[in-house]
C-alpha cells in the first residue's frame, strides 16, 4: 500500500477502463480560432496537459449548436467540418495513456456573446443573473432542436476518437436554466414541478446514449445544488437522480452553483476549504449508484485520495490545480510534495482573464500554462551573466525561468527575505496560501541553483563595476503617502506597518483608501477584533464584487460590520479627530485611536532612472512598469527570461 493508492487505481465506467482516478475537468480555453476549430494553440496546451498522467481528461466546453456559444473562440461540434479538428484533440488527450471525453455544452440564456447577437435563448424570456438581459423563449420546436443537436455532437466525438463524452448540465448554462425555477417559468411539460423542469436533461441524455449507442461511456456534470436563494438543492437532484441513470447516464460529475451564485462558488476562492463540496458527491453516489466525480478546489492529492478511500467519491477532478502545475500528479507519485506549486485559488488567469477581459486561459502563478507554444522547454543557445534586481513575483519567476535556461543568475533583495509584497498582502483572512506559494516559489529558486542575496540594496555603480550581460528590473513598487495635514501623529501608520505587525492593530481604526490594499488592511485588522471604519474618496470601492476574492472581501467587511465612508477624503487628521470632506461637506469625527494609511503603490523608479541616466540596458518587469495583479508580474518575469 502506498499513500495515494485509492487515486492512482483503476476504475470501469460502463465498458471502458480509466487508469486511475484523478480528472482534468472541462476548462474554458479562448485558444482555438473563432468559429470553433481546433488550432495548434490548443493541442499543445491540451497535450501537455494530459503529459501530467490524469486518468481521464474532459474536454473545454464544446458548442452543440451555433446558438449555444459562450465565446467566438469555444470548440464546436455541431458540423462535420469540426471533424478534423476534433480528432487531433482527442489524440493529444489519450496522448499519454489517460482516456478523453468531450464535453456537450450549450449556454443557453449565460452568453453575452450571444444576447449581443440577439440570439441568446432560455426555457423562459428571464434575464440572466449575470448579464441582466432576457433570452428569447424556446419553443417547443427550438426545445427539440436542441436535444437533437446534443445527440449529433455525441456521435461525432464518438466518430472522432473520442473514449466518452459528458453532458453539461452544471453551472447555469441551459441544462441548468431547465432545471431552476429562477430561470424556468414554463407552464408546458418542461416547467413547473422539479420533475417537469428536469425533463429537458433526461430528453438530452436520451438522445446522447441513442447517438453513441451502448458501449460508450455518457458522463452528466451537475450542479448538485444551486447555491443560490430560492435555488434548487441537492435533495432535488437525488429524485431525478434514477432517471438519469435509465437514460443512459454511466456517471456524475458533482460541482455546484451557478455563475449567478455569490461568492464565485464555481471557482471557488481560497475562503472556501479543499474538499469543501465533497459531501454533496457522497450524497449523490449513495443516491446513484453509479461512480461520481468529486469537485472542490483540491490542491493536493493526498486529501482526494482520502475521499476516494473513505467512499465518498469514486473520482477527484483537479481543475485550476491542473493548471497550476500540470505534473502535480508525477510529483506525487515521486514523492516530491515539496515541489508541488499549489493553486492559490485567484482565479486571475483561469477564470476571470476569460470571462471579465474576453482573453486566452493563463495561470497566475504558472506562466507556461496557455503560452506552450512561446515556453522554451530548451536551455538557452547562449548562456548570459543575467542580474535579477527584486525578488517579488516578477524577480523570483525571472530568475527561475533564467536559471532553467542555463544562465547565470544574481538575485538581489533589499529586504531581509523575498517575497516582495505578497508577504503583506498574505496577511489578509483566507490569503494566507498566498504566502505559502511565494516562499515555495523563492525554495525553487534556490533549488534551481540560484542564491537570492538579501539584504542587498543594488546601486546603478554596482551593475556598472559588474557589467552582467542583462539586467531585470523587478524593484515592485513603493507606497504611495497622501499628503493630509496630521500623518505625522504617532496614531498613524501605513498598511505596511500594519500588515507586518510592526504597528499593533488599534481598538478603532481608520483605514484610509479603498482599493485592494485598503479592503485588504481593513480584513486584517477587523480578523485582529478592532472596529474598522474605511474611506474612499470613489463612489465605491474599485475592488470589484463580480470577482470572487471582491466578493470575499466585502462579504467579511460587512459581517463584521465595517463602517464605509464612500465619496469621502480625509482633509486633516488631529489627535483628538479626523476631518472629512464629502463633496461640500466637512465633518469631525473623534475616537480613531489608529489611522492606516493605504491609498496604494507605484511603481519604484529610482534604479530605473539611475540606469537610464547611465545608458545601461535593462527590462522592467511586474509593478516596477505598472502596478498591476499576480498574474501580469509573473508572465512579465518569466518573458523576460525567455527572451535573454
Amino acid at each position: 500500500m502506498t499513500e495515494l493508492d485509492a487515486l492512482f487505481s483503476p476504475i470501469t465506467i460502463r465498458n471502458t477502463e480509466i487508469p486511475n482516478r484523478a480528472v482534468l475537468p472541462p476548462m474554458g480555453t479562448g485558444l482555438c480560432e473563432k468559429g470553433g476549430r481546433v488550432n495548434d494553440a490548443l493541442l499543445a496546451y491540451i497535450k501537455r496537459q494530459a503529459r501530467g498522467g490524469a486518468g481521464l481528461l474532459i474536454s473545454e466546453i464544446t458548442a452543440v449548436h451555433p446558438t449555444g456559444m459562450v465565446a467566438p473562440k469555444q470548440v464546436g461540434a455541431w458540423d462535420d467540418d469540426f471533424l478534423p479538428g476534433l480528432k487531433a484533440l482527442a489524440e493529444n488527450m489519450r496522448a499519454f495513456g489517460g482516456k478523453a471525453a468531450m464535453q456537450l455544452h450549450h449556454a443557453g440564456r449565460e452568453s453575452f456573446y450571444m444576447i449581443k447577437k440577439g440570439k441568446a435563448m432560455g426555457p423562459s424570456a428571464v434575464p440572466s443573473l449575470v448579464y441582466g438581459q432576457a433570452p428569447a423563449e424556446m419553443s417547443i420546436e427550438d426545445i427539440r432542436e436542441i436535444v437533437a443537436a446534443f445527440g449529433t455532437a455525441a456521435g461525432r466525438a464518438r466518430k472522432a476518437g473520442f473514449d466518452a463524452v459528458e453532458i453539461h448540465g452544471a453551472h447555469g448554462y441551459l441544462i441548468t436554466q431547465f432545471l431552476s425555477a429562477i430561470s424556468n417559468h414554463r407552464m408546458d411539460e418542461y416547467g413547473g414541478s422539479f420533475e417537469n423542469r428536469s425533463r429537458f436533461a433526461i430528453e438530452v441524455a436520451e438522445e446522447v446514449r441513442r447517438n453513441v449507442g451502448d458501449n460508450f461511456p455518457v458522463l452528466f456534470r451537475i450542479s448538485a445544488e444551486e447555491y443560490i436563494k430560492n435555488g434548487y438543492t441537492v435533495d432535488d437532484i437525488l429524485g431525478i437522480l434514477p432517471q438519469l441513470v435509465g437514460a443512459g447516464v454511466d456517471a456524475i460529475h458533482a460541482s455546484v452553483g451557478t455563475h449567478g451564485s455569490p461568492a464565485g462558488v464555481t471557482s471557488a476562492p481560497p475562503a472556501f476549504e479543499p474538499g469543501f463540496n465533497v459531501w454533496r458527491a457522497r450524497k449523490i453516489k449513495e443516491a446513484a449508484g453509479i461512480p461520481v466525480i468529486a469537485v472542490g478546489r483540491f490542491n493536493d492529492p493526498r486529501p482526494a485520495n482520502n475521499a476516494i478511500a473513505t467512499g465518498d467519491a469514486d473520482f477527484v477532478a483537479f481543475g485550476r490545480q491542473q493548471l497550476c502545475d500540470p505534473d502535480f500528479l508525477q510529483k506525487a507519485r515521486e514523492n516530491r510534495y515539496e515541489d508541488i506549486r499549489k493553486c492559490i485559488a485567484c482565479n486571475q488567469g483561469c477564470i476571470e482573464r476569460e470571462m471579465f477581459e474576453g482573453k486566452s486561459v493563463r495561470c497566475a502563478i504558472n506562466p507556461e500554462t496557455g503560452q506552450e507554444l512561446a515556453y522554451p522547454e530548451q536551455p538557452a543557445a547562449q548562456p548570459k551573466t543575467v542580474w535579477i534586481v527584486g525578488s517579488g513575483p516578477a524577480g523570483l519567476i525571472a530568475a527561475y525561468e533564467a536559471g532553467r535556461r542555463g544562465h547565470e543568475v544574481s538575485l538581489f533583495e533589499k529586504e531581509p527575505e523575498a517575497g516582495g509584497n505578497i508577504l503583506y498582502a498574505c496577511k489578509a483572512p483566507h490569503k494566507e496560501i498566498y504566502g505559502d506559494w511565494i516562499r515555495w516559489q523563492a525554495r525553487q529558486v534556490e533549488k534551481a541553483g540560484v542564491p537570492i542575496q538579501t539584504n542587498t540594496k543594488v546601486t546603478a555603480d554596482m551593475i556598472a563595476d559588474a557589467k552582467p550581460d542583462a539586467v531585470i528590473l523587478a524593484i515592485g513598487g513603493e507606497k504611495i503617502i497622501p499628503q493630509i495635514p496630521g500623518i505625522d501623529l504617532p496614531h498613524v501608520y501605513d498598511a505596511w506597518q500594519v500588515l507586518g505587525e510592526t504597528a499593533a492593530p488599534g481598538k478603532n481604526a481608520l483605514v484610509v483608501g479603498g482599493g485592494l490594499i485598503g479592503m485588504e488592511t481593513a480584513c486584517f485588522l477587523a480578523s485582529k477584533g478592532s472596529s474598522v471604519t474605511l474611506a474612499e474618496q470613489l463612489e465605491s470601492s474599485p475592488v470589484p464584487k463580480y470577482t470572487s476574492h471582491g466578493y470575499t472581501l466585502h462579504k467579511y467587511l460587512r459581517e463584521k460590520q465595517c463602517i464605509f465612508r464612500f465619496s469621502t477624503a480625509v482633509r486633516k487628521i488631529d489627535t483628538a479627530a479626523v476631518t472629512f470632506a464629502a463633496g461640500e461637506q466637512t465633518e469631525e469625527v473623534s475616537g480613531f485611536d489608529q489611522v492606516v494609511l493605504a491609498v496604494g503603490m507605484k511603481p519604484r523608479n529610482a534604479l530605473k532612472r539611475d540606469l537610464e541616466k547611465s545608458g545601461f540596458p535593462h527590462t522592467l518587469v511586474g509593478d516596477a512598469l505598472e502596478v498591476r495583479r499576480i498574474m501580469e508580474s509573473v508572465e512579465e518575469g518569466a518573458r523576460a527570461a525567455w527572451e535573454l
